[in-house]
């Protein structure tokens, strides 16, 4: 069935069907091993890109100035500090001015429904790098990892994600794990289950797809079996002391550690994360987790992320090919 997603934005994974996702996918892989073998072939030549950051990023900033560098956009970084956006300037007079200088925008930030008015008024493709409740660029770059380590087929895979199931990249991986028909699991604490309403209407896309979702409280259960074990960190940076107490007392059982990669009985269970991760005491928030709490990682063990088990740097790199895949097919017809 040919697809054809030229002029679409990509903002939430929900917005797009299960051929269409598997076309980023396939797209994904052929860009690839283009550019590895060096045989890539820029197609996006003379087109201009807009990165407008509310949020500081590495991963997200670097794989989508790289994916258009070698595609032969152009590419701006506006900064939190370098766009009037929502202060001096609503978003929708920031999306018309854009849409007339760019030929696509690129937004993190905050709210979902920031990035959904600027696609309805820009004119142009705007692509989601996170929001408060979304994160489609990650989930997409997820599912690659898992199909390009596995050599299966989606609907055959299987994950469980730990801890704190209510943010925004436990989100996207429920909606995409739901629209392509895999085995999604959750082991969190019930107060940290993903949103309601959005649990419903995967559930109801789980219908047509085959997806399997499971919610437990028990990490034995949730994690039994299991391809691939994922997880997030616990707090955002910022946030006072005594929310960090609080989510490490709650959360310290869904911990990746050795038992729980023991616990799923799968010798071949990898390990994933969209970092960055709290592993070690090799960063100034990691050193004051030691001090704090007697703590050497905290979502994740190091044993478990130097492990031969991890690929989290597989993933990492693949943020690059997926988002390449995504302005390749919006913006180039492919």
């Amino acid at each position: 069935m040919s697809v054809d997603l030229h002029g679409r934005s990509y903002l939430h994974e929900l917005d797009y069907t299960a051929a269409e996702i598997h076309h980023l996918l396939d797209l994904a892989a052929e860009l690839k091993a283009a550019h590895r073998e060096g045989r890539e072939t820029p197609c996006l030549t003379g087109l201009r890109l807009a990165l407008v950051f509310e949020k500081s990023s590495t991963r997200t900033r670097c794989a989508f100035e790289g994916a258009a560098a070698h595609q032969g956009m152009t590419t701006t970084y506006l900064d939190p500090a370098g766009s009037h956006i929502g202060h001096k300037e609503s978003v929708a007079d920031t999306a018309r001015v854009l849409g007339r200088m760019f030929d696509a925008i690129e937004y993190r930030g905050y709210g979902q429904d920031v990035v959904e008015e600027l696609a309805r008024t820009a004119g142009v493709p705007v692509y989601n790098g996170l929001t408060d409740t979304a994160h489609p660029t990650q989930s997409l770059c997820d599912v690659f990892t898992m199909r390009e380590h596995s050599g299966r087929p989606v609907e055959e895979i299987s994950f469980c994600y730990l801890g704190d199931a209510s943010n925004n990249t436990a989100a996207s991986l429920l909606a995409m794990g739901s629209l392509l028909g895999m085995d999604v699991r959750f082991a969190a604490p019930r107060d940290l289950w993903p949103d309601d309403e959005l649990l419903a209407r995967c559930r109801l896309v789980a219908e047509g797809s085959g997806a399997r979702i499971t919610l437990t409280e028990s990490v034995d259960e949730g994690v039994h079996g299991v391809d691939y074990l994922y997880t997030d960190v616990w707090v955002s940076m910022g946030e006072p002391a005594d929310l960090w107490r609080d989510r490490i007392q709650l959360l310290l059982p869904y911990q990746v550690n050795a038992k729980t990669l023991h616990a799923t009985g799968n010798p071949a269970t990898a390990f994933l994360h969209c970092l960055p991760a709290l592993h070690d005491r090799r960063t100034e928030v990691g050193a004051d987790l030691y001090e704090r709490y007697g703590l050497d990682g905290l979502e994740v063990t190091d044993e478990v992320f130097a492990s031969p088990a991890s690929l989290v740097f597989e993933q990492a790199e693949n943020r690059l090919h997926t988002i390449k895949a995504i302005l390749v097919a919006t913006l180039g017809g492919e």
